[in-house]
């Protein structure tokens, strides 16, 4: 008998001698006159049985079945294997039908022995930032290089832009490559073409955006400057504020964002069975849209400061990777090893300055100022496969077979020996 029921017997038994009013028993008890008339009709001076609830030891009958606990636990240890528990909850109630709640699930999965993959750390004290009050005021951008698909396939590269005002994801896409100038540089034609130009852009201090080598050259010195990075660049013909931020914590909303997506979307890759980046890149479409429908929140103010880009602005060599060449007597310019002949001209254009810029679609332009020159197809390097494995030195010594080249100067076909 525990000390609340020998309390409770103790203040009936007086209140049945008398010895107690019904509002003094009451009182002690915390009960109201009404239920103490009903325990003083259930009272029996040889037993204690009355003190217990007529529902003790049936079922409830809102608890979940042995045969259910062993479905829910037959399907987190198989088919939704690593997902956490809010997660796992969501898909059993949209995906096989179930009504429990997600507190039921919990206390299923912790009988069972099945713990959360979510470990909690103890919170550290920050200054809190107050989110921008409308939509396009200020993006956050960053990169995860992950093992996204879990040894399926290759390891990949999550670049994103999250708006600070409503946490939605506007652009996402995932690459082989590491962290570079042209996964940006994709990424900001998604999000110019689909929602415009916003006005700020929180990021870290990566050399992708600012220069963060001592070095300065002769024609830096002069201007007083270091030159831009190509994203750098690109971001200031837009008229997109860069706001570099001094530590991870700084931009915290976009280092959450990515520790749900590691969680949540590597068990929605693994449920699809994605194993390549293209097949990432069509589950991170779904997945982002159905992320932003529930995690995403109202403005504190209904304007909308993306911007569009006037009709004569020129976005393809926006973004492109451009360079400056001089053009030597013979009229010719050189990039990657190549010499490219300038088309004939009146004045000649030797000794002036050039600039070459390589376009996401693979466009070689030349523009001598705002005048267009030539256009040259030169695809843009991007990995379609992993990198071959480091040749040992024995093979490094064997010669490689000849190649047959055709007129544009690829390899049409291998010979063999």
């Amino acid at each position: 008998m525990s000390q609340k029921q020998l309390q409770r017997l103790r203040v009936i038994e007086k209140a049945v001698d008398g010895r107690l009013s019904v509002s003094e028993a009451a009182h002690l008890l915390q009960r109201s006159e009404r239920q103490v008339q009903r325990l003083k009709r259930r009272f029996q001076p040889d037993s204690a049985a009355w003190l217990e609830h007529g529902n003790r030891g049936r079922p409830k009958p809102w608890a979940v079945s042995a045969e259910t606990r062993e479905q829910v636990l037959h399907l987190a240890r198989t088919r939704y294997a690593g997902f956490n528990d809010s997660h796992l909850h969501e898909k059993l109630v949209a995906q096989e039908g179930f009504t429990f709640s997600r507190e039921a699930l919990r206390r299923i999965l912790r009988s069972a022995g099945l713990p959360s993959p979510q470990k909690r750390r103890p919170r550290k004290y920050r200054a809190r930032r107050e989110r921008r009050p409308r939509f396009g005021l200020m993006l956050l951008t960053d990169a995860s290089r992950h093992d996204w698909l879990e040894g399926r396939g290759p390891r990949l590269t999550l670049l994103g832009f999250q708006d600070d005002a409503t946490s939605r994801v506007l652009a996402a896409r995932f690459q082989l490559e590491p962290e570079n100038a042209l996964g940006y540089f994709h990424l900001l034609q998604q999000l110019v073409t689909t929602h415009g130009v916003p006005l700020s852009l929180y990021r870290d201090r990566h050399g992708i955006f600012q220069r963060n080598d001592p070095h300065w050259s002769l024609a830096e010195e002069l201007a007083g400057q270091q030159f831009p990075t190509q994203v750098g660049r690109a971001l200031d013909e837009l008229g997109i504020q860069q706001i570099p931020a001094h530590s991870p914590q700084a931009k915290g909303r976009v280092e959450r964002l990515w520790r749900t997506f590691q969680d949540r979307l590597c068990s929605e890759l693994r449920l699809a069975r994605a194993a390549s980046c293209a097949q990432a890149n069509t589950v991170l479409q779904h997945f982002v849209a159905d992320y932003n429908q529930r995690f995403a929140v109202a403005p504190a103010q209904a304007a909308n400061d993306f911007r569009r880009l006037p009709r004569s602005f020129n976005l393809p060599r926006c973004l492109s990777f451009r360079y400056q060449r001089t053009v030597a007597p013979d009229h010719t310019v050189s990039f990657g090893g190549e010499k490219i002949q300038l088309p004939q001209a009146r004045s000649g254009y030797a000794g002036s300055i050039v600039e070459l810029a390589h376009q996401l679609d693979g466009k070689l332009c030349l523009y001598r100022g705002q005048h267009l020159l030539l256009t040259l197809q030169r695809p843009l390097r991007e990995l379609t496969e992993p990198k071959p494995s480091i040749r040992t030195s024995a093979q490094k010594r064997k010669p490689n077979p000849p190649q047959i080249y055709c007129y544009s100067g690829r390899p049409a076909l291998t010979a063999t020996p």
